[in-house]
């Protein structure tokens, strides 16, 4: 376990420290500008789902938890796809991290997906501390500019709230030198496979036992047309609104379905109508062979035990 003394370092934030110095006016200004060019941080659902198990797991008396954020990163965007929690104790006075067991997994991640680097850090709770400052000091020597993400699992705002930061050195030279976090634009993405998942989890929460099966094959392929066609009739309707002077015209919005429409293939009819039926058709037989499959192994499992 790694000591830190709590006091070593203070993080600066001037959301406390408002006044009208033309100065301190100025750096309101420069924390405003930072907080618009900074690089992009996408969040995969895996990632979240991992910090709400390990927070429900943590240890009795934990406050929060904390762990390494895994993922790429280039100039403009920073894409957090994995993490793992790291075991640290916390009192007034310091805080310890197990910066061996953070190693230690790290390299057994690499052997999986060597790919994902260390990208920053996470932990539990709603402000920044002293103690993140500490942490975070640890990170910087592992990833260059690391993220640091703050999810409320408390649910302070009946949401959970997720920010992402970035540090920066603020202060005179030779004399007072501290830490400004300063936020970053997050947005959510998701792998195909992810988003069977969340689709899953959504289902549940409308289930009054919070559980809920897979979907067949068919089900799946006529919920998403249900989908689309809900989609394609608000599209409809949107148009027609605003040909007849009901709705003003957004540009942004009509980019969209220009790039919609010409992102749709050509062809004819009958040419996807066929293509339609081949598919399903597929479809089809593969469910047959599965659920044969299914009844020759149940059916000699029962020959077996007479």
């Amino acid at each position: 376990m790694c000591c830190c003394p709590a006091t070593a370092r203070i993080p600066w934030r001037p959301a406390l420290s408002f006044s009208s110095s033309p100065f301190v006016i100025f750096l309101h200004f420069l924390y405003k500008i930072m907080a618009v060019h900074g690089p992009l941080v996408k969040i995969h659902p895996v990632v979240l789902a991992s910090i709400v198990d390990s927070y429900e797991r943590r240890n009795e008396g934990a406050s929060r938890v904390i762990g390494t954020l895994l993922g790429t990163a280039d100039k403009h965007s920073v894409e957090v796809t994995n993490c793992f929690s790291v075991p640290h104790n916390e009192s007034e006075d310091e805080v310890a991290v197990d910066m061996e067991f953070a190693k230690n997994m790290y390299e057994l991640h690499k052997k999986v997906s060597p790919s994902e680097v260390i990208i920053g850090w996470y932990a539990t709770g709603y402000d920044i501390t002293e103690h993140s400052v500490l942490i975070h000091e640890y990170y910087s020597r592992e990833a260059p500019n690391p993220i640091h993400m703050t999810v409320d699992t408390a649910l302070q705002s009946n949401k959970m709230n997720i920010r992402a930061y970035v540090s920066s050195q603020m202060g005179v030279p030779g004399k007072t030198v501290g830490v400004m976090f300063t936020p970053l634009t997050i947005k959510y993405i998701y792998y195909d496979t992810e988003r069977i998942g969340v689709d899953l989890l959504q289902r549940t929460r409308a289930s009054p036992s919070r559980t809920n099966g897979l979907t067949t094959d068919l089900a799946q392929v006529a919920s998403a047309a249900g989908r689309v066609q809900e989609m394609l009739s608000t599209m409809l309707s949107y148009i027609e609104d605003v040909l007849s002077g009901k709705v003003m015209a957004d540009n942004s919005v009509g980019r969209y379905l220009m790039d919609l429409v010409n992102k749709v293939p050509k062809i004819t009819a009958e040419d996807f109508e066929s293509m339609l039926n081949s598919n399903i058709n597929d479809l089809l037989m593969v469910t047959y062979l599965a659920n044969l499959t299914q009844a020759q192994i149940a059916l000699n499992e029962k020959l077996v035990v007479l």
